[in-house]
This record gives C-alpha cells, sequence and structure tokens, in this order.
C-alpha cells in the first residue's frame, strides 16, 4: 500500500480510504490510486487487513455428518444448493465463506479461532454439547434447519411437522391408503423425526395406523431410495405410495421401480420433498413439497451479517412457508 501511495504522490491515509470504499473520496482521486494500483499490481492482504480492521470477512457454513465420516452435503442436492445460495449472498455483501463437513464427534470451534471467523452458519441437527461448544465461542451463530432452542442463536427453518402431515395428506386426499415412509435416520428431534410425525398425524386422522413394514429409514441418498425401492417389491410390501422425506430419495426410488418393470404413476405413486432442480427433469417429474431454498440461504446469510453488527439481533426465529408443487408422479386412484 505504500507503493501504491509512492506512485500516486499520496499519503497512505488516501490511498486506504480509497481502497476501503470510504465516502468522500473524490472520483479524481479515486482514479489516480487505481490507476496506480493497476500499474504496481497491487493486491490487498486479507491477513494484514482482517488484524487491522477486527474483521475477518470469513464466514463458517458447517454442514451437516450424521455419523461419522458420512458424506451427506454430496449425497443430497439440498445442500449444494443451500450452500450455493449461502455463498452468492455472502460474496454479494464482501465476505467469503469456509464450507466444513463436521462429524457428530468433531470440535468446530477449533477452526473457528484459527481462521477468526466473524460468524458461523450451521445446517443442520448436531449434539446439545456441541452447541453448548457454539455458544461458550462468543461466535455469532445462525441455525439453518435445527430445532434447538437457545436466545443466543439466530433461527431459520420450515415447519417440518406442517410439512410431513401435509405431504402424506395430500396423498390421502388422491385415495392412497397403503402409504410408504422412505426417509433418513429418524432420531432425536430433527428435521426427519418431525416429518414422520407428520406423517403419523396425517394417516391418524384417516384412522390408519401405521406399519413397521412400510417405515423405511436410513440415510438421504439416491442410492438408499433405490435400495428401498427394490425391498418394497422383492418383499411385496402392500403400498400404492410412497411419501420420500426428499427429493433425492425419491429420484431413487422411481428410478428403481422403472427398471424392475413398475410404472410411476401408474403402478405406484410417488411423493418428494424440497422441489429441487432435479426434480422437474426426472420422467415422471415428481409431485413434491416446495421449500424456498434460495430464500432460506439469503435470509440465513441476513440473519448473520445482523448478529455481526448487531449482538440485540439474538435470538429471532424465522419459519417459512411450503406447499406443494403438482407434477406427474402421483395417480389419484378410482372410486375415491
Amino acid at each position: 500500500m505504500q507503493d501504491v501511495a509512492n506512485e500516486a504522490n499520496l499519503s497512505l491515509a488516501a490511498v486506504s480510504y480509497v481502497l476501503n470504499g470510504k465516502e468522500g473520496v473524490s472520483e479524481e482521486r479515486r482514479k489516480v490510486v487505481m490507476a496506480a494500483v493497476k500499474k504496481l499490481g497491487y493486491v490487498s492482504n486479507y491477513a494484514a487487513r482482517s488484524l487491522a480492521m477486527n474483521s475477518s470477512k470469513l464466514i463458517g457454513v458447517c454442514s451437516p455428518q450424521t455419523e461419522p465420516g458420512n458424506r451427506l452435503m454430496f449425497d443430497n442436492p439440498f445442500y449444494s444448493e443451500l450452500v450455493n445460495n449461502i455463498e452468492f449472498e455472502c460474496r454479494k455483501q464482501g465476505y467469503h465463506i469456509i464450507i466444513s463437513g463436521t462429524d457428530a464427534d468433531e470440535s468446530y470451534i477449533n477452526l473457528a479461532h484459527k481462521r477468526s471467523l466473524d460468524g458461523i452458519i450451521i445446517v443442520g441437527t448436531y449434539s446439545e454439547a456441541f452447541y453448548k461448544e457454539l455458544k461458550d465461542s462468543n461466535v455469532p451463530v445462525v441455525l439453518i434447519d435445527t430445532y434447538f432452542e437457545d436466545d443466543d442463536f439466530c433461527n431459520v427453518r420450515i415447519d417440518d411437522e406442517e410439512s410431513g402431515y401435509k405431504s402424506t395428506k395430500y396423498l390421502l386426499d388422491k385415495g392412497h391408503r397403503n402409504i410408504g415412509f422412505v426417509s433418513g435416520m429418524i432420531i432425536g428431534c430433527g428435521v426427519t423425526q418431525r416429518r414422520f410425525s407428520g406423517y403419523k398425524r396425517a394417516l391418524s386422522e384417516y384412522g390408519i395406523k401405521p406399519t413397521d413394514e412400510r417405515i423405511l429409514a436410513g440415510n438421504v441418498s439416491f442410492e438408499f431410495g433405490r435400495q428401498q425401492a427394490k425391498k418394497i417389491v422383492e418383499e411385496k410390501i402392500d403400498i400404492t405410495a410412497v411419501m420420500c422425506t426428499a427429493d433425492i430419495l425419491a429420484v431413487g426410488v422411481i428410478k428403481q421401480f422403472t427398471e424392475m418393470g413398475l410404472k410411476v404413476p401408474e403402478d405406484v405413486s410417488v411423493i418428494g420433498f424440497d422441489n429441487l432442480r432435479v426434480s422437474k427433469y426426472t420422467t415422471p417429474s415428481i409431485t413434491t413439497v416446495s421449500q424456498n431454498i434460495e430464500q432460506k440461504g439469503k435470509i440465513a446469510v441476513e440473519m448473520i451479517l445482523d448478529l455481526i453488527e448487531n449482538e440485540d439481533k439474538k435470538g429471532d426465529t424465522l419459519v417459512l412457508p411450503t406447499k406443494i408443487i403438482e407434477r406427474k408422479s402421483v395417480k389419484q386412484l378410482l372410486g375415491d
């Protein structure tokens, strides 16, 4: 920066004002400084700037890993779509992100301190001990898709129980009574557990008891969807429709049914969850529960930047709406 100041014949402070976008700098002075920057090939030293400004302009994004070594972020496109939107919104505000896939038995706080993260966005559900470490770190935190309540954190999510209910009731209203449930692990108080509760509530309203053979839970991936569809066919599980808790599961289910000679929706109906881009491109296209992933990422970034600037924003929770997107994968049963 001193070299730029010498080249522009200006003070170091004047150059700093221009490079940091301070108000009150004349257009003529800005042009002189930027010409010197271009001539000298000057690149800002972000490490030095972070020390001077006490801000790294880095936001940590922690993706969920439900089991040690699990690559959930790569198995489910929901996370890539969400993180893509978070990165875009951060970049527009002059921030960069560091993405970390943290296993359930790993500490994330060391990275936060080593990289001097200005804030952290946590996606998914973790242990209470993990949240306690986050709280003790005094780094601003926004939670996405979790039901952990603490006034030190902001939350953005959908109503997963209501959305699971809405999805299952849609199938019931189409005349289906034997409805399978394909999902990730049903544990704790995470989104899968909530969607399962919604599934059971909808069935209960129709006087239907869920049966163990129709509840197929494991992990959220294309391959798991295929495996469960194969199980349904080979074990002759009596279903007319499948409620999947993620679109990537629905894609796997439809793929396997098709390969085994079943037609969707003529032989069996399938509904997904998330309204990922891929849900429009399958054959048939997938009827799904839409949550606005772009909006979820945008709001999470707005929240974390508000927290960085103003600690009084702690404790805010925003619940986003969902809706059914009707496509071609669900059939109306005759006589209902």
